[in-house]
């Protein structure tokens, strides 16, 4: 454990460099509650999406890493903003004049318009829970309404009444632009109606700091003296996000780049509670196909469900592990290319050194105990085989596979399986319809009838290096430069894309009879037409 915590504390990789700031507010003491607590947070407004789940996978691995560098006991909390009222109604919900009709009630209070859950608040909180527990994850649900309602936040709540004014003084500059007209009206303190149950946006009236009460004025006229604690009031979202801190003790946090602002005013509200802020890490935001942030409500982008239709979760955990600062495109294209970088990541980490094993995306999604990969055929090359085989179920390709590979089975090699069955759904879904075939030029012909002849003649059996040096071999002599012309002259024509496998290796895997006739069918145009 000691080489393992030393390598640990020099390491580079960003979960280890993040749990080191964690690891350095308890330098002096260990922290009084008796653990590091990390958060995560949602806004259950809309259905969970994909980067929900990346802040908790994220958090996680920087959980993990602070428990190799630290014996200090640590929880991870995902918290569900769902006392907060409805704003607008999701694009992508049933029943919308149902929701309409709820709006300004806490999401708890929200009908579900998918009739499955008391609330729609109750709703999306059981779907990202379902999906978390999926993963795995090791963490406590916090529902917001539960913890205001049971009292949790009555403490901070009076420290909030009490402090109202220096909290107004760090609020108040920062309604700019839309919100300019609220600096009159702005109140910290959102009553929750007796009368209507909902959430309202109105001015505090009055405050008495010993009754613990706030008045404020119903939209009918009538003056209301509620008390802030016991779930009858909530907070504006900035200041319940620092008081949130404040009460639980927050060590560490992630968040949005969008959301830099509201985390630096929320720091000074926590600070003004009378608690130090915790570590926060702002990662940068998953677009969809077209540039354009994913949001819940319009349920753009992949989500989680659609991710694990085409692909196994751990291939989802190693594209969230991957450069947080870096704004990524989220969409189905993406898939592929993880699935293969992660499985080239599982076969690299056995003969690395520790400190590059720390380094290892594997690492921070399995811990120590990394499994090996059984993909002896990459996904890539599975998608391709599934094309020319016109494969409509993963059967079809395992036929290729034993001839490839006689000693994997199924039953041996789980994730191949697997694998194959996602390949074929992936390709019918998605690339299938998007393949362009094209007839070959003059110099592309030639060639390619050379290659089919050298394949007629081939007997140096399934080696894909081999091939691969013939393939090569054709396409210097025909004078192709550079030689990649080569190769996607072959992709467009035999397979319809202009990126493809390497040619040696499909060879091997497809079978030197089958390649000949994917040829010939090519050169006569039957693929084009």
């Amino acid at each position: 454990m000691s080489d393992l915590r030393d390598a640990a504390m020099r390491s580079k990789a960003w979960p280890f460099e993040e749990a080191r700031r964690v690891l350095k507010r308890y330098e002096k003491a260990a922290p009084e509650k008796g653990y590091v607590l990390f958060e995560t947070g949602y806004g259950p407004s809309g259905l969970p999406h994909i980067g929900t789940f990346g802040e908790v996978q994220r958090t996680t691995m920087v959980r993990r890493a602070f428990e190799i560098l630290s014996d200090i006991p640590t929880k991870l909390i995902c918290f569900s903003d769902d006392m907060d009222g409805l704003r607008k109604v999701p694009t992508n919900v049933p029943n919308q004049e149902m929701v309409a009709e709820d709006l300004h009630l806490p999401l708890t209070q929200v009908r579900d318009p998918f009739e499955t859950h008391d609330s729609f608040g109750a709703h999306n909180n059981a779907r990202l829970r379902a999906f978390l527990d999926s993963f795995g994850f090791e963490y406590e649900f916090a529902s917001s309404t539960d913890y205001y309602r049971e009292g949790r936040f009555d403490a901070a709540l009076m420290t909030v009444l009490e402090r109202f004014d220096k909290i107004m003084e760090i609020m108040l500059p920062s309604l700019g632009g839309v919100e300019a007209e609220r600096v009159n009206t702005y109140s910290p303190f959102l009553p929750v109606s007796p009368k209507t149950g909902k959430v309202l946006q109105v001015p505090t009236l009055e405050r008495n700091v010993e009754k613990g009460t706030i008045v404020y004025e119903e939209p009918d006229g009538e003056r209301v003296e509620l008390p802030v604690t016991g779930g009858n009031v909530k907070l504006q979202w900035k200041p319940d996000w620092g008081m949130r801190w404040a009460a639980l003790g927050v060590d560490y946090e992630m968040y949005g780049k969008d959301l830099i602002p509201s985390a630096e005013l929320s720091s000074k509200i926590c600070k003004a509670l009378g608690t130090k802020a915790p570590e926060l890490y702002n990662y940068e935001l998953f677009l969809d196909d077209k540039g354009t942030k994913i949001s819940k409500s319009k349920g753009n982008g992949l989500s989680m469900d659609e991710w694990l239709t085409y692909a196994a979760p751990e291939s989802l955990s190693y594209f969230m592990y991957q450069k947080p600062k870096t704004a990524k495109r989220l969409h189905f294209d993406v898939i592929p290319k993880a699935v293969d970088e992660y499985h080239q990541q599982l076969r690299a980490y056995p003969d690395q050194d520790l400190d590059k094993q720390l380094a290892n995306p594997v690492f921070h999604i399995h811990g120590q105990d990394v499994p090996q990969s059984d993909m002896v055929v990459p996904f890539a090359m599975l998608l391709n085989l599934a094309a020319v085989s016109g494969a409509e179920s993963k059967d079809r390709l395992w036929g290729f596979i034993q001839r490839y590979a006689p000693d994997a089975s199924a039953e041996t090699h789980p994730g191949l399986d697997a694998a194959a069955a996602f390949a074929v759904r992936y390709f019918h879904d998605f690339v299938a319809p998007e393949r362009t075939f094209r007839a070959p030029d003059a110099k592309e012909r030639a060639a390619m009838e050379d290659l089919a002849a050298r394949l007629k003649a081939w007997d140096g059996g399934l080696d894909p290096e081999a091939l691969q040096s013939v393939v090569f071999a054709v396409g210097k002599e025909h004078g192709f430069e550079p030689l990649r012309d080569w190769f996607k002259a072959l992709y467009e024509v035999l397979l319809g894309a202009s990126q493809g496998p390497r040619f040696g290796g499909f060879i091997a895997l497809y079978g030197i009879d089958e390649t000949v006739a994917l040829i010939e069918k090519g050169l006569a145009g039957e693929l084009a037409a």
